[in-house]
């Protein structure tokens, strides 16, 4: 980065054609190309008798037969090395521990873990707290109604487009996902402000969250088609467009109202954002302290001065696109109107470095992975070697990060907190400590390890402070001039 390209050099067409032919013939020639035992492409006995004798005289695979169908196979191959090698030593972390891990149990509430995990070192450290979580199921809450307007939004917006069109029908797919990202909690934060959790705390359906999404899914179909029904006649009418969209915005907002009827009765009625309320409380000296106010003055109150969520994007390693250049996806977000999905695309040692510059700078990391690949939960281990798949079987599994993304193998699923870095004697990161939000039962008392060659692979984003992050990576934040991906895109998964 940074570097001005080299000049291409210009080569005549006709001799670049030759070339090219020159090469596919050389591939071609190299090639081994076997007949098939079926000539249609069928699976057939004679198929799998061959394959069985050429087994049968594998003594490995013979064991493999042996210990594999009486155990689970990812923890029968897991690598005692990896165990040995990745170890919870970190020579760099942050200044200040907080309590307790958190446990985000049925839900997929991963987003909002990290993003209050991330705002309440601030306040524990001001307050003096011992323990203290911020209120996840009050942001939850006032995501889901959001989301919900957003897709009736939506279905209004896109109401001239066949039912079956892959754009309605992709939208109406996950469309209340409990799942989001950095800019959407910044959305929350910036309109509804936070409270404690002991201020709107857990109810069962904000830790299983299934059953209300099904219902909310359903009745939220079904308002869409009745808004496209409403619309088709009132154009069938000669309605003008402004009236429609003013029609169908009024029908929406009678909908919500059921749908918030649905969630207040079933999570609760959270706190209003301008409404105050008193909120005690006991520092790690035994004295009793009080605050009142508004969720948004409480934001307000208790957001890093230095570091203000609003100042903080994501950067993001997507290697199907060009690098230093910005991305969103289309029609991706939960405030209708609110801050867009904006991520930097860039190389992944920016990113690394990105996060060795917080974490000695005594800030907590936001970072989007696909924690399901390679990892295993009961250790705290995120590491590529870990399970010994290739030598047991044989077989190499050599998908790059971009292939991954391109087959649907890989994707943003998962959002925590990086705590800690362990650099080696050049000052080049070796693994990382990941506060998770799955209770203490798991990993080292609920924090994990995540070596820096799983970062390579599996980590898509972090979360920086524009004062952190390269200068010329804020400008191509701010110039706003965005590539636009599809919905369907993965680098659109919500974590």
């Amino acid at each position: 980065m940074g570097s001005s390209t080299s000049k291409p050099v210009s080569i005549p067409a006709a001799v670049d054609e030759k070339r090219a032919v020159a090469e596919v013939a050389a591939s071609l020639s190299t090639l081994s190309l076997a007949t098939p035992t079926s000539s249609d492409g069928s699976l057939t006995l004679s198929n799998i008798s061959s394959w069985e004798e050429q087994i049968n005289a594998d003594s490995k695979a013979q064991l493999a037969r042996t210990v594999l169908v009486h155990s689970n196979i990812r923890d029968a191959l897991v690598s005692r090395q990896s165990h040995i090698d990745t170890t919870h030593i970190f020579n760099h972390e942050i200044d200040f521990k907080t309590d307790p891990v958190t446990n985000q149990k049925s839900s997929g509430r991963c987003w909002l873990f990290a993003t209050t995990n991330v705002l309440r070192y601030d306040i524990m450290k001001k307050l003096k707290l011992k323990e203290f979580q911020l209120s996840q199921s009050y942001l939850f809450f006032w995501d889901k109604l959001n989301k919900s307007n957003y897709y009736l939004e939506l279905m209004i917006a896109n109401a001239d487009l066949p039912i079956d069109d892959r754009v309605v029908n992709h939208l109406s797919g996950d469309l209340i996902s409990d799942g989001g990202q950095w800019d959407m909690a910044v959305n929350l934060l910036e309109n509804y402000g936070v409270v404690p959790q002991a201020i709107y705390p857990e109810s069962t359906h904000s830790s299983l969250s299934g059953p209300l999404n099904t219902l909310l899914k359903t009745k939220l179909r079904e308002d869409a088609l009745l808004l496209r029904k409403m619309s088709a006649e009132l154009k069938a009418a000669s309605v003008s467009a402004d009236a429609v969209t003013v029609a169908l915005r009024a029908e929406k907002e009678k909908l919500i109202k059921e749908i918030y009827k649905i969630m207040t009765a079933v999570l609760g009625v959270p706190p209003m954002p301008d409404k105050k309320f008193v909120w005690e409380y006991y520092d790690t000296d035994g004295k009793v302290g009080r605050w009142e106010g508004t969720p948004l003055d409480y934001f307000k109150a208790f957001s890093s001065k230095n570091y203000p969520a609003k100042e903080s994007f994501s950067l993001v390693n997507d290697p199907r696109n060009d690098y230093s250049q910005l991305i969103t996806i289309d029609r991706l977000g939960n405030l209708w109107g609110g801050r867009p999905v904006l991520y930097v695309n860039t190389d992944i040692e920016n990113m690394k470095a990105a996060v060795v510059k917080m974490i000695k700078a005594g800030v907590p990391v936001f970072f989007g992975c696909d924690v399901g690949q390679s990892s295993e939960r009961t250790a705290g281990l995120m590491d590529t070697t870990l399970f010994k798949y290739e030598t047991t079987f044989d077989i190499t599994l050599g998908l790059t990060k971009a292939q991954r993304l391109q087959t649907s193998e890989s994707a943003m699923t998962h959002a925590m907190v990086i705590s800690g870095v362990h650099l080696d004697v050049n000052g080049k990161p070796v693994r990382y400590k990941v506060e998770n939000s799955w209770g203490d039962a798991v990993g080292h008392e609920g924090y994990f390890v995540m070596t820096d060659d799983w970062f390579n692979e599996f980590v898509y984003q972090v979360v920086v402070p524009k004062s952190l992050a390269p200068k010329e990576l804020v400008a191509i934040y701010e110039s706003g001039v965005a590539k636009v991906l599809p919905p369907w895109d993965p680098m659109g998964t919500l974590a």
